[in-house]
């Protein structure tokens, strides 16, 4: 059985013509603004924004979260069956209140690559590594973005800088905690635990990924071994005997 067989199709993750055909028009746009979100916020972060421009580049990130949800309500009413609609399409739901969730769907490209694909086995690790990854880079700006903009004019606060943030949330979702940088607000600690918890999916898949492909490595030696015996007429070592 191929990956492609095992993953559902359109029509039984409830998606209708009408939808499949709103996705392929809108999805470019809605990741080149999603995209843009991220720009936005980012400047408004690093560049510590005040004043109008504050106001200006708030309301223009909740602009561009209302084209998401109108896009989510869209395909949503659209959609065939709309609680298996739903089910399957909760990362869209994430995209809404969260839209650097949205570039994560361009990390299918990378998995589509011949190299990745040989056997369902290494198409599936590749797609576990890449999007774990992908996801897990994306969160820790994401989050880097929120302590610093929590914790940047707070008295006692120690994350004064961008790069004090990404290295705190490098630290932190790797499960490595220096302790050198460490939140102080509601805000900054809440993301902290999300980060944590991301550190702890991210390293069980790292463990499994690696424990999948040995495994399938032993397996594959195992076979070879059996068949070169049998084409030798001898009997495989490996196996006792009565």
């Amino acid at each position: 059985m191929t990956l492609s067989s095992a993953q559902p199709s359109a029509r039984d993750r409830g998606d209708s013509a009408a939808t499949t055909r709103w996705e392929t028009w809108t999805y470019w746009p809605l990741t080149a603004l999603a995209l843009l979100w991220i720009f936005v916020y980012t400047a408004q972060v690093i560049g510590d924004v005040r004043g109008t421009w504050q106001g200006v580049t708030s309301a223009f990130m909740l602009a561009l979260q209302l084209v998401f949800a109108g896009d989510y309500v869209v395909r949503l009413v659209w959609s065939r069956r709309k609680g298996t609609w739903f089910r399957h399409h909760l990362l869209d739901l994430g995209v809404v209140f969260v839209p650097i969730l949205r570039p994560v769907r361009l990390l299918s490209a990378l998995t589509r690559l011949t190299s990745f694909t040989r056997t369902a086995g290494s198409s599936v690790r590749a797609q576990l590594v890449i999007y774990g990854l992908g996801s897990m880079l994306l969160l820790v700006w994401q989050v880097s973005l929120v302590v610093l903009q929590a914790e940047r004019h707070t008295p006692g606060a120690n994350i004064l800088t961008f790069g004090d943030a990404v290295w705190w949330a490098f630290c932190t979702v790797t499960t490595v905690g220096y302790g050198d940088y460490a939140p102080v607000t509601v805000v900054g600690r809440i993301a902290a635990v999300v980060l944590m918890a991301g550190g702890v999916v991210l390293v069980g898949l790292i463990v499994a990924t690696i424990s999948s492909w040995a495994s399938d490595r032993v397996s594959h030696t195992h076979a070879l071994r059996r068949a070169s015996v049998a084409e030798s007429g001898g009997d495989d070592p490996a196996t006792p005997t009565g």
